[in-house]
């Protein structure tokens, strides 16, 4: 059955937010071009909802469909209780309560207030858009807040940073369901990038490179064509031209992580990749992608996705 997805529109909605979901999941489509994912966007009644940025939309939908959904997505909101009290309106408190207990439920920037006052963080890593985080701590202090990344994937309840952080997530859901295959085909079609490395730290207030000066894209570009080869920060920073001290210093600045957290992150790519489309074996597979051993593999796809190579080939091989 197609995976039935409700985007939860609260008043003062944000407006960019609201589009993602069903923009990025409506271009997943399997192999025949059918679609993988039914979204629909509701309110909590069928008035039409106020957008922050000036105009006003009517749903298709009420809130009775969240009682038939498989993922819920509330984008971002300015709706008071939450944003400012945290406390869940009674309404909204309503209409979360019928959403299944097998449903995933998702939140694309502030939209992790609502989250949050509804106890669904309680205990849990999250995020939401940096420029609130110390809102959010202060309304929501069981929350494992960590503002430094772009989404969090807590199992069934995924969150993610502002704006175009819902972008990555709703791609990491088509990921995570149908492979990369899938995901990087809806990523072409909206033109936007299958994958951003690295944490939102480096979109928090960082003053712009000066003109003309050289940055790590080149080597990291370099590094890319070779992933199977040897590569050190010696290396790397060798490539670059640069002392090993300012490369580090300089690629953490661009991507917000260090050499060997990024290398080792692309080579599990290239790994997830390799699985889903080749029929090599695991400890092939490793050396391609530049991690040595298929035991290395295991160990790091376990860390990174909770799941052995070969269980990940059975879920997405045939996708």
């Amino acid at each position: 059955m197609t995976h039935r997805v409700a985007v939860l529109a609260l008043d003062m909605v944000v407006g960019y937010d609201l589009t993602i979901p069903p923009q990025i999941l409506r271009e997943a489509t399997d192999k025949d071009g059918e679609p993988l994912y039914d979204v629909r966007i509701c309110g909590l009644d069928r008035s039409p909802v106020r957008v922050g940025s000036g105009f006003t939309m009517v749903p298709d939908h009420d809130a009775s469909i969240l009682a038939e959904s498989d993922t819920v997505i509330i984008p971002g909101t300015r709706v008071a209780g939450p944003r400012r009290h945290g406390v869940l309106p009674p309404e909204v408190g309503k209409a979360l309560a019928t959403v299944p207990s097998h449903a995933r439920i998702m939140s694309i920037c502030t939209g992790a207030f609502v989250l949050g006052a509804a106890g669904i963080l309680d205990g849990r890593p999250a995020t939401t858009h940096w420029a609130y985080a110390d809102d959010f701590r202060e309304l929501y202090p069981k929350v494992l807040l960590d503002e430094d990344v772009l989404f969090v994937d807590d199992g069934d309840v995924l969150t993610s940073a502002g704006l175009g952080a819902g972008v990555d997530l709703c791609l990491h859901l088509v990921r995570r369901d149908h492979g990369t295959e899938v995901a990087n085909r809806a990523a072409r079609y909206c033109v936007v990038p299958p994958w951003r490395e690295g944490g939102q730290s480096q979109y928090i207030d960082r003053q712009v490179p000066a003109p003309g000066s050289e940055g790590t894209a080149p080597t990291r570009a370099w590094a890319l064509r070779r992933l199977e080869a040897p590569l050190d920060l010696s290396a790397l920073a060798g490539h670059a031209r640069m002392s090993v001290r300012t490369f580090s210093r300089r690629f953490r600045a661009e991507t917000g992580m260090s050499p060997g957290n990024w290398l080792t992150q692309q080579r599990v790519e290239h790994a997830r990749h390799l699985l889903e489309t080749t029929d090599l074996p695991v400890d092939a597979v490793a050396d391609r992608a530049g991690l040595g051993t298929g035991a290395s593999l295991r160990q790091h796809m376990r860390a990174a996705l909770g799941v052995s190579p070969l269980a990940y080939r059975k879920t997405f091989r045939h996708t």
